[in-house]
């Protein structure tokens, strides 16, 4: 007898058995068939998550190769990522996510009804990503401290991550950050079936106190201090696609979903489902934290000197506006996709103060008849004054592309824009900037006068040399340098430059084609560039369908401009595509 099961569009997602009654002479038995597992399906035309491309299902269902996006807006680095959402147990980790979240919105599980809507189950793993408070996936580190766990950044993939949590007895896996968190949440999200990705959104506010601002506070120096906003150099969240029934969507859609949780003045929190559509348009009453998630790419950003404890001074500066730029991985291809346009209107169109406008008077409510004029007059008493309005315009250019190990070559360019002379004092330092904007050590002072003929452009070349900024970088290669004139000068001029350091490549070489079953070897290779030993190094391998577990070695210490090379054999376990992922740790990061 061959028995098929037709399960409706709407049957609710989880493991179900297959029982079977035969009833014979008076009596009945009872055989247990199996068990199979119904998913959302984005091929079928009746399912909420339906996406109608095939390359798209592909990429956004099927693939389980990704890239992380990160530096900052200016100098953008990538690294790839192993989602693994079909490697063994992965599935049935995935559904014990949803068995432990059930209580999200429910106070029981006794109807699981709630399983056959992706706006539900999105909710409930956006939750157990990192907000549950006992039985979350991951754990982020309180105050960068990742001494009782592992190195956010050093993880290679998804499946580690989840097979550690379920082995665990579901508690939390210590240490990410938020683009491992958004990684996990994608895999799990296209292991039930629902089209997701990972998107970068670079100069992302954080502030409790002020949705559409972000404040960041300098001393006379130009040091950064730590105050109540931050401006994080980048942040990951996840996009998934759904027709929202709740919205009256006919068709899907991307969605917003931000797994990291963040303080909101009541409590910590994720963000989301939220429409991206809504977001670009400033429909913030209609979907779940539309307010929040518009203040992300929207903000203003104010730079302050603060001159002693009571007195502020707004700087003149060319502030880069919040949301500056948001990318995900292209179909089909290693390069990136622009998709700003999804999230707002091109800066200073009139669709886009429109939106503004809309948002404001929804945001703050004592604005709701307040007319466009009164709040633009209000929004540019907010902002900083620009370098030109000064006189002067200001930038620091890049005049190298610096790795570990090497010197920071910079030009700052100035430019009188006036006719007579100028002579200002310029102040100038150097910290560590943690990507969640978090200011860390000042290692380099330096102060000089400038005089600047009528028209005049000048170019000061800048150095920061390894030695300077080398015993501070550890695992934070993000360094931003500040000029800021001296406020007895008059007007206080500001410009920065946030520097990306670029880790030391490691190369990986598979030396022969890989086979199902057939022992394969592979090359890695990574030179020491710094003219010191390199000490605890370590290099962590994972290979998607090449070997179950990841791998480490030891590799000791490395001396200065040493090449290490090291052999690793493998049997590759399953058929499809292949990639062997290395990251290598030491006591310097």
């Amino acid at each position: 007898i061959s028995i098929s099961v037709f399960p409706p569009s709407n049957a609710c997602i989880g493991r179900y058995i297959f029982n079977m009654q035969i009833t014979s002479c008076g009596h009945i038995y009872q055989r247990c068939l199996g068990d199979f597992y119904v998913l959302f399906n984005p091929w079928c035309a009746d399912d909420t998550v339906h996406m109608d491309n095939q390359a798209h299902r592909e990429e956004y269902v099927l693939n389980e190769h990704g890239i992380l996006y990160e530096g900052v807006h200016k100098h953008i680095t990538s690294r790839p990522w192993h989602f693994g959402q079909f490697e063994d147990g992965i599935l049935d980790i995935c559904l014990k996510i949803l068995d432990m979240g059930a209580s999200y919105h429910h106070g029981s599980d006794r109807d699981r009804c709630w399983r056959n809507d992706p706006v539900h189950v999105s909710m409930v793993v956006n939750h157990m990503i990192s907000s549950h408070i006992t039985n979350s996936v991951m754990k982020i580190p309180e105050d960068n401290d990742y001494l009782k766990g592992t190195k956010p950044f050093s993880w290679n993939g998804s499946v580690p991550i989840l097979q550690q949590w379920y082995n665990g007895r579901c508690r939390p896996v210590r240490y990410g950050y938020c683009g491992s968190l958004a990684s996990v949440m994608c895999t799990v999200m296209r292991c039930l079936g629902i089209p997701s990705r990972v998107v970068t959104n670079f100069c992302f506010p954080w502030s409790i106190e002020n949705p559409l601002g972000v404040n960041e506070i300098f001393d006379s120096t130009g040091k950064n201090l730590c105050g109540k906003d931050k401006l994080w150099r980048y942040h990951c969240w996840n996009e998934s696609w759904m027709a929202r029934r709740d919205l009256n969507q006919c068709c899907g859609d991307w969605q917003c979903l931000d797994p990291t949780p963040l303080e909101t003045g009541r409590g910590n929190s994720c963000s989301g489902p939220t429409w991206v559509r809504s977001i670009r348009e400033g429909e913030l009453d209609l979907d779940y934290d539309g307010h929040r998630m518009f203040s992300r790419v929207n903000s203003n950003y104010v730079g302050w000197l603060s001159e002693n404890d009571t007195k502020q001074t707004k700087f003149f500066c060319d502030a880069w506006p919040c949301g500056h730029r948001l990318i995900t991985k292209s179909v089909g291809s290693e390069i990136f996709e622009d998709i700003t346009g999804a999230y707002k209107y091109e800066l200073g169109s009139a669709k886009n103060k429109e939106v503004f406008y809309r948002a404001y008077r929804r945001i703050h409510p004592g604005y709701c008849n307040a007319s466009n004029s009164h709040i633009e007059r209000e929004l540019s008493s907010l902002k900083n004054p620009f370098l030109s309005d000064s006189g002067i315009n200001m930038r620091l250019k890049m005049a190298n592309c610096p790795m570990y190990g090497e010197d920071v070559q910079l030009l700052w360019l100035l430019e009188n824009l006036r006719s007579e002379n100028k002579a200002l004092k310029f102040n100038l330092c150097a910290q560590i900037i943690t990507y969640s904007g978090c200011p860390m050590d000042q290692f380099w002072k330096d102060s000089m006068t400038v005089t600047l003929g009528p028209r005049e452009v000048k170019k000061i070349p800048l150095c920061i040399s390894y030695s300077q900024y080398g015993p501070y970088l550890y695992d934070h290669n993000i360094i931003k340098v500040v000029a800021v004139s001296d406020p007895d000068c008059g007007e206080v001029l500001m410009v920065s430059r946030d520097i990306v350091i670029n880790r030391p490549p490691v190369i990986v070489k598979i030396l022969s084609q890989p086979r199902l079953k057939v022992p394969c070897t592979a090359e890695i290779s990574f030179c020491n560039p710094l003219q010191e030993d390199m000490k605890n190094c370590v290099m962590t391998l994972e290979g998607c369908g090449l070997f179950k577990e990841p791998m480490t070695i030891d590799l000791g210490t490395l001396a200065a401009n040493q090449q290490a090379r090291t052999i690793v054999e493998f049997t590759p376990y399953r058929l499809g595509s292949h990639r062997l992922l290395a990251n290598l740790g030491c006591h310097k990061f």
